[in-house]
């Protein structure tokens, strides 16, 4: 039995957009920025080294699914890709649509702006429009 759970930060600052082979992909609750979030369904993962050689693999191949509808949904300029994990233990990795008129650019997002919740309406957009590019 596995005694995964998500951190609580996460399940706080994220919204679910679907179940991937090995992740939790999250939608962060930040309208400023399309920012998805995939959470590896590994208990005590911190850093990309605890993962096995198939589990890096599967999370490689879900950052390229996630990216590619990110891309075709929203056509940003550029992809950030990041593990931090300095606030949140947890192994998590940041997928985040950027364009050159956005507050941060060209600065990473953290800090630069105070997060913007998305209304309930714009909520459910948000998920369906990510949900219908990721079955493309």
């Amino acid at each position: 039995m596995n005694a995964w759970h998500l951190h609580p930060q996460l399940a706080d600052d994220t919204h679910p957009v679907a179940q991937f082979e090995l992740c939790e992909l999250r939608l962060m609750d930040d309208a400023n920025h399309p920012w998805l979030i995939l959470v590896p369904r590994v208990d005590g993962a911190v850093e990309l080294i605890d993962l096995d050689e198939a589990q890096q693999q599967a999370l490689t191949r879900e950052i390229a699914r996630t990216s590619r509808a990110l891309q075709g949904a929203f056509k940003p300029h550029k992809l950030n890709v990041a593990a931090l994990g300095n606030l949140v233990p947890q192994l998590h990795v940041h997928v985040i649509a950027r364009y050159r008129e956005d507050i941060a650019w060209p600065r990473p997002v953290w800090g630069m702006a105070t997060a913007q919740p998305y209304s309930p309406e714009t909520l459910v957009q948000r998920i369906r429009r990510l949900q219908d590019a990721l079955a493309e």
